[in-house]
């Protein structure tokens, strides 16, 4: 595997972004690693971070170098700031930066990954958990499969959630009204509604969340809105909180449960 720091140029934030990337290497003589498949058309994982987090808190707090090191996937780690994966009220468009244009500089860069749907995935943790699953409905074409690792992901409906971290101008500065987030489109289970309504495909959909979580309950709701729309997800908990241990744990089940070629 290769490792590498980038500071990379958006025009739509109009600034420096810094990105880590994992990327697969043929190696030889190197001792607890293999190369798996291909070194074209390498599946991706867009990896994103939550609050208090950058694009290297992932490298740090966990061994996923490790655990994708016989995968032949790519990993790939933004830094958003405290932006929500949202086009912000106060003018800087991280939805636009990570949706749209992210996946352009990065196959420029990059130009071994894939473009196919079924082998690019969306993945975070908590506000990135948010991130990734609204990835995934607000762009089905783009993505096979994404997971949430205790995401904020049914926020409209419990915004006690939200202003339990921040006060309320912290979040209007980024939704703007808090009344005017359900029915929206950074209103996932609105995300959820459209997406069948217009019939596209879902990707497959993985939610996790710690049992002493204070996101559980919103987990649970969302995982009931997906099966009431016969959308393929899986939902699991375990003991643990909003934490690093449960996350280290859990994003190992998630790289069991992407569909990657065995």
């Amino acid at each position: 595997m290769a490792f590498l720091q980038a500071n990379i140029y958006s025009n739509v934030l109009e600034m420096e972004v810094s990105l880590n990337v994992i990327l697969p290497q043929k190696t030889e003589k190197k001792i607890g690693t293999t190369t798996k498949g291909n070194l074209t058309d390498v599946p991706v994982m867009y990896l994103l971070h939550g609050m208090g987090g950058n694009h290297s808190v992932w490298e740090r707090r966990t061994s996923i170098e490790r655990y994708v090191t016989n995968l032949g996937l790519a990993v790939i780690m933004p830094s958003t700031d405290l932006g929500w994966y949202t086009d912000t009220r106060y003018g800087m468009n991280y939805w636009t930066f990570i949706s749209e244009e992210l996946p352009i500089i990065c196959h420029e860069l990059f130009p071994q990954l894939t473009t196919k749907r079924e082998k690019t995935f969306a993945v975070g943790l908590s506000m990135g958990g948010y991130g990734a699953l609204k990835l995934g409905l607000a762009k089905p074409e783009k993505f096979g499969a994404v997971a949430s690792l205790s995401g904020s992901v049914n926020l409209a409906e419990r915004v006690d959630d939200l202003l339990a971290i921040r006060g309320k101008n912290f979040w209007e500065g980024i939704f703007g009204p808090l009344e005017h987030i359900q029915g929206s489109n950074n209103d996932p289970m609105y995300l959820l509604e459209q997406l069948v309504a217009e019939g596209k495909k879902a990707p497959a959909i993985f939610l996790c969340c710690g049992e002493e979580d204070f996101l559980l309950q919103g987990n649970k709701t969302m995982a009931k809105a997906l099966s009431a729309q016969k959308i393929d997800y899986t939902f699991e908990t375990g003991p643990g909180s909003h934490s690093w241990d449960f996350w280290d744990m859990w994003i190992q089940r998630v790289l069991e449960w992407l569909p990657l070629e065995k």
